[in-house]
């Protein structure tokens, strides 16, 4: 990793004194023991904060979504012989590249508006996870060294295994490696384990119709619509979300449990060929809501229906937006 963090500081250096991108969205560390935080760098002098490591967990994309549309949104205001296009350059890992993806195929900015410094990913730590490992304990102090994660905590010196505590997404993930980029930095990483990426969602089908609505309704009994989820997921971007209009309303803005589980319902099917199994969600979620598994029994249904996952590709079409005559044969759609 201080190999592929040498080698990006020196890339995004370059980057910013050739005047090739207006701003580089990585991590830097964070403030607390064993974090890190996603940093905006503008100066070649400020490249040196650039880190990469297991503890780097937002999917950037977020953010550069969020930067065009406002660059955008600010030249409203401009001659339109004026204006100017905002390059972005992004650290991304494979999860990261598969919204940038979907965000290209969505129209959202052009492909030259943004510059993609691809990192291999060997998985990040779930914070929640190591919580439970150490029971509780406060972290002052930590760091990663051969697969062990060394900590210094209030109840003393443990040591923790980090296969033990990455993120679910991770654990099974199939595109750890960038799918697009400019510039790829160190060598592909050594592939997870994807032929087990939908175990948990084999056995939730296995169950009785009863059963899934009652986990289901158990699951939404914990949200308490702070919205984190949508929030820090990198395809919720809708101008207006379903959840503040007024004309019509669709859900009320209170806790009433019918109101939770339309949110989430809703919020599940505007996932359908757009999750890319990153873990914002479940990563930020403060009531634990096992938020992966409905969205990944809709991302299996896509594959088995479709053949589509979302972003693994830019020539693929979304699953919604794409017709097979060989294989779309259901009688309603010749026999309306």
């Amino acid at each position: 990793m201080e190999n592929i963090e040498a080698k990006l500081r020196e890339e995004a250096k370059r980057l910013l004194l050739e005047k090739k991108a207006a701003v580089i969205i990585g991590y830097e560390k964070g403030t607390l023991p064993l974090t890190a935080t996603p940093c905006f760098i503008t100066s070649p002098e400020e490249a040196d904060k650039l880190v990469w490591n297991n503890l780097c967990t937002q999917n950037l994309a977020k953010f550069v979504h969020d930067q065009i549309t406002a660059h955008k949104n600010s030249q409203k205001r401009v001659k339109p012989e004026d204006r100017k296009k905002k390059v972005i350059g992004v650290v991304a890992r494979g999860c990261t590249t598969r919204s940038l993806i979907l965000h290209l195929q969505e129209r959202q900015y052009e492909r030259d508006e943004v510059l993609i410094i691809g990192v291999p990913c060997d998985g990040y730590i779930d914070g929640k996870a190591l919580k439970v490992k150490i029971n509780g304990a406060d972290i002052e102090d930590g760091g990663i060294e051969s697969g062990q994660i060394k900590m210094k905590t209030s109840d003393g010196d443990k040591t923790v295994a980090l296969k033990d505590v990455l993120a679910e997404s991770c654990i099974t993930c199939r595109f750890n490696n960038p799918i697009i980029s400019d510039t790829m930095i160190g060598s592909p990483a050594p592939a997870m384990n994807p032929d087990a990426e939908y175990n948990d969602v084999k056995e939730f089908e296995a169950k009785s119709i009863e059963e899934r609505w009652a986990y289901f309704v158990k699951e939404m009994e914990k949200c308490i619509r702070c919205n984190a989820c949508r929030q820090a997921c990198p395809s919720c971007y809708c101008p207006t979300c379903f959840v503040e209009q007024s004309q019509p309303q669709w859900v009320g803005i209170g806790e009433d449990k019918s109101d939770t589980q339309v949110f989430q319902f809703m919020r599940l099917y505007h996932m359908v060929g757009r999750c890319v199994d990153c873990g914002s969600c479940v990563a930020v979620c403060p009531m634990g809501v096992d938020l992966r598994k409905f969205l990944k029994k809709i991302d299996k249904d896509c594959w088995e229906l479709f053949g589509s996952r979302a972003g693994s590709g830019m020539e693929d079409v979304p699953p919604l937006g794409k017709f097979d005559e060989h294989h779309d044969k259901q009688d309603f759609i010749y026999n309306p």
